[in-house]
């Protein structure tokens, strides 16, 4: 193992879909401890079960770090002195490691079925018994084991747990003990020989020089396991790597996050028009705190903060909410050109234009007018249709609203003043409308200018009214109102 002042951590993903809000907070941390301490993260993945991690969501985890930007320093189109990178790729390494125990006496073979085992743990939880394993084939004569093979019996192969306790220091937690009593002897390798994830990640572990370890709670049982793998290759404790817990997220219903409550697919952010910097930066908050109340951060700054010893032990919770507004912060502080690139995607994909260079520069006026307005980039469609749309319609929804009392009124005022106007700019153009609405007409702002802004955009949801209709040009604003007057 290596020395710890060289850090080495790792993100090991099995991906047998896109990657989740939890895959990504585990990655996110990794990668800021090793960019904090000018160590290295190694992106390994495990994808020994192949019926359910294919290459397809292999490839997309990579596309989604890669999006994120949390760059690998060993892995997958990188490599690296300890590759390769895929667990498929090391079997022959497990099996090496699988019979060394078996010759060593810290391993042995187990012939017992699939049934046999459920029948004895019912019978445990019947007597009130700690249910797992019972040590049936720990010591199985030649003879025993002549039968069971005679018998057409596979051999999974066990490692034997020691009488005692792991004791450990989580880094996160502090001191962690576990009774071997409730830790039974485990599988390390099916009858067919492939490795279980214990002894993959264990093996894998020493041999990549792995350093820390940080990883989501739900492993934490999972550790002495990992221990007793290192005890059976030989590792010294005090070059066992350190172990890191991470709290549990949770829903708003103090749930398990599921898809009801926000565990869905990075992907599905990456869609719905958030930036990966705010992504990030509301991730990092799930757990660890930058201190001084601090929500908005970039990622220079979370390399510069980051810490395991600010990682708090209790559950974070998953707030939809709080996500939106760093998005959105997150938007309003991209340049103009930055928020271009981001943009148009989101228009093209809607089809809201074909890229023509007339569309883009009429994309970069606008875009400032409803930078400040939009919580996503996948609100820009809808917000910048109605200067584009070849059939303009007012939104079936908003049409009673042209029709409520004193609509029609404003809309023929502002036809005639609007008509008068020789400069075709926003201020221009608020200044009539403002004077011919509001003070000869006396009408409050929001009546005054609402039927105007569903004539003009067509729905009550729009940029700003007067940068919208000096972006629409004179010609296209006054057909619209025109054609909203119904007499």
């Amino acid at each position: 193992m290596a020395d710890k002042s060289q850090v080495r951590v790792r993100f090991a993903p099995s991906p047998t879909g896109d990657l989740h809000v939890g895959n990504i907070r585990t990655a996110l941390f990794d990668w800021a401890y090793a960019r904090h301490t000018n160590g290295k993260l190694i992106f390994r993945i495990e994808d020994t079960d192949r019926e359910r991690v294919t290459d397809e969501y292999i490839q997309a985890a990579i596309d989604t770090l890669k999006w994120l930007g949390l760059n690998w320093d060993e892995g997958p189109e990188v490599g690296g002195e300890y590759g390769p990178y895929l667990q498929s790729q090391r079997l022959d390494i497990y099996a090496e490691w699988a019979q060394k125990f078996l010759d060593n006496g810290d391993a042995y073979h187990c012939y017992c079925s699939g049934e046999e085992l459920e029948e004895r743990r019912q019978l445990q939880m019947k007597n009130n018994q700690a249910p797992g394993y019972d040590g049936k084939c720990r010591d199985l004569s030649n003879t025993q084991i002549d039968e069971f093979k005679a018998a057409g019996r596979k051999a999974v192969i066990r490692m034997r747990m020691p009488q005692g306790e792991t004791v450990f220091t989580d880094a996160i937690r502090g001191e962690v003990k576990f009774e071997h009593l409730y830790v039974p002897d485990f599988v390390l390798a099916r009858a067919d020989g492939s490795p279980l994830y214990t002894l993959a990640v264990a093996v894998d572990d020493v041999l990549m020089k792995i350093t820390h370890v940080l990883r989501g709670e739900d492993l934490l049982s999972s550790t002495p396991r990992q221990i007793r793998v290192y005890q059976a290759m030989g590792v010294p404790e005090s070059e066992y790597p350190i172990f890191a817990h991470l709290p549990f997220v949770m829903g708003q219903d103090n749930a398990k996050l599921s898809k009801r409550n926000g565990e869905v697919s990075i992907a599905w952010y990456r869609e719905h028009g958030f930036l990966p910097e705010a992504i990030c930066n509301y991730l990092a908050l799930l757990g660890w705190s930058p201190g001084d109340d601090k929500e908005n951060i970039t990622m220079k700054e979370l390399v510069e903060l980051f810490t395991v010893e600010r990682v708090n032990s209790s559950p974070a919770r998953f707030d939809m909410k709080k996500l939106e507004a760093i998005n959105g912060d997150k938007i309003r502080a991209l340049t103009q050109s930055e928020f271009l690139q981001w943009a148009l995607p989101f228009l093209t994909q809607a089809k809201v234009i074909s890229g023509t260079t007339e569309e883009i520069d009429l994309v970069k006026a606008a875009l400032p007018i409803i930078q400040e307005r939009i919580v996503t980039l996948s609100e820009i469609p809808a917000m910048l249709n109605f200067l584009f749309v070849k059939q303009f319609a007012v939104d079936a929804q908003e049409q009673p609203k042209l029709l409520e009392v004193g609509a029609q009124e404003v809309l023929k005022v502002a036809l005639a003043r609007c008509s008068e106007l020789t400069n075709w700019d926003h201020l221009s153009i608020e200044e009539v409308l403002r004077k011919a609405l509001i003070v000869e007409l006396g009408l409050k702002p929001r009546i005054a200018f609402s039927a105007l802004r569903i004539a003009v955009t067509g729905s009550h949801i729009s940029p700003p009214l007067f940068e919208s209709m000096q972006l629409l040009g004179k010609e296209r604003s006054l057909a619209r109102i025109s054609s909203a007057i119904t007499s």
